[in-house]
């Protein structure tokens, strides 16, 4: 019998761990994946962070600083690993789970590799397995290639074709910007995509006292809504994607066809592939039988506390767990947070 089993590997759970070193807790951490970093591991190749290193880092050691001012994919994944064996946080890999249960006080949380009880949870698995794509009408129908920007990897197999890229985020106007240099391709989204100033990155957009002062410095008024975490980052390449005048977009279309898509205008325009950059729900599929999810695999919590089940916390899964907490910077808060409330509970409990 555990104290705590956190469900999930990757930055959030490391954040858990670190502060969970000097709890005095007995605790295990079980992650679906190979080996640490989580879903960085996953991410398409040349993808960076998009605040410096100093600005980018898990709680007790800042990230080492790169040769480039946004640390790239191979730096993230270098900084997890070390700070995994820092810190000496044991996660048990490999270990997929696929349930948990309550029964009174104790959780049963059921994997692949067997069950494991425990008298609290933290579920901190992210998003990056629950990819969304929006339902239209006939994309079953379509013959070309399709895929999600968690499952793009590098331009290279999109050379000299057709590309349809969705979605009007970070992830489409990265992945815009690179496909563009070797196809031809055309940015569908729901709205006009939001750009930050050159010169606001990550450093700014999780402080929103830095964002006033951004604001104030430049003479102009703050709004928040120019700085909101969900807008694009003008990171080098999305720049340079800018200089050559593809970061244009049209409307949303209406339906796809096998060999396409139709626009609002009735005019069919046939694609290669479409990439989609729609986003991702939450990867919380393993609650499902404590029925508590809602649309996306959303959960109601206070703070990272549930309000439904007694015990269980969700770390690292974005606004509704935290500001930010589905960042590197940003989760350390919340995890902390939730460490200390578990300690009190089990205190309550025993």
């Amino acid at each position: 019998m555990y104290d705590l089993i956190v469900i999930g590997g990757g930055q959030s759970a490391l954040a858990c761990g670190y502060f969970l070193r000097r709890s005095g807790l007995k605790y295990i951490i079980l992650d679906d994946q190979q080996h640490g970093g989580g879903a960085w591991q996953h991410t398409w190749d040349s993808m960076t962070l998009f605040s410096p290193a100093e600005h980018s880092s898990l709680p007790g050691w800042m990230m080492p600083k790169s040769e480039n001012e946004f640390p790239s994919k191979q730096a993230v994944l270098d900084y997890l690993s070390a700070y995994q064996e820092r810190y000496q946080i044991l996660i048990q890999h490999g270990v997929k789970v696929t349930d948990v249960q309550k029964n009174g006080a104790v959780f049963t949380v059921v994997a692949d590799q067997g069950e494991y009880r425990s008298r609290a949870v933290i579920s901190a698995t992210g998003t990056f397995q629950n990819p969304f794509i929006p339902a239209f009408p006939g994309k079953d129908l379509y013959k070309g290639q399709q895929l999600h920007s968690s499952q793009y990897k590098n331009a290279d197999t999109f050379k000299n074709k057709t590309v349809l890229i969705v979605g009007g985020g970070n992830s489409g106007a990265q992945i815009l910007a690179e496909v563009s240099k070797v196809a031809k391709t055309v940015w569908a989204t729901q709205k006009m995509p939001d750009f930050l100033p050159d010169d606001v990155d990550g450093r700014v957009l999780f402080d929103v006292a830095s964002a006033k002062y951004h604001a104030m410095k430049e003479g102009k008024e703050f709004v928040p809504s120019q700085y909101n975490i969900g807008n694009i980052v003008m990171v080098p390449t999305v720049k340079e994607a800018r200089s050559r005048g593809v970061l244009e977009t049209r409307e949303t279309f209406k339906e796809i066809y096998e060999n396409g898509v139709v626009w609002p205008d009735d005019i069919r325009q046939p694609f290669d592939a479409i990439i989609w950059c729609t986003g991702f729900g939450f990867a919380t599929g393993h609650l499902k039988g404590l029925g508590i999810l809602q649309e996306k695999g959303k959960a109601d919590c206070e703070g990272t506390r549930s309000v439904n089940v007694e015990g269980l916390w969700l770390v690292g899964y974005g606004s509704f767990t935290g500001f930010a907490s589905a960042t590197l910077i940003g989760v350390g808060r919340s995890a902390r947070q939730t460490v200390n409330e578990i300690v009190e509970y089990l205190k309550i409990q025993k």
